[in-house]
């Protein structure tokens, strides 16, 4: 797991909670709450997103490659200078 939270009992989440009260106050904390799940739901869509993308690229072989048309080559009038009359 991460760091130490394979390690929190109640009593560390019941200080942590209090914490959180104390500090963010009891009008933010739903508004804290509700954002995290937000974040954690977008957070799992785009992983769900690029997974996906993956795996169709593994399915769909790749384009084949396509000839090149070469142009033929001509010479420049005066060198590749251009003349200006005025």
């Amino acid at each position: 797991m991460i760091l130490f939270l394979d390690n929190l009992g109640g009593g560390e989440l019941l200080v942590i909670m209090v914490f959180v009260l104390f500090f963010f106050g009891s009008k933010k904390v739903p508004d804290l709450a509700r954002g995290l799940g937000r974040a954690s739901r977008e957070f799992k869509d785009a992983m769900n997103g690029v997974q996906r993308e993956i795996e169709q690229s593994i399915q769909t072989p790749p384009p084949p490659p396509q000839k090149s048309v070469e142009k033929p080559v001509t010479p420049e009038k005066n060198g590749g200078v251009d003349e200006k009359t005025d």
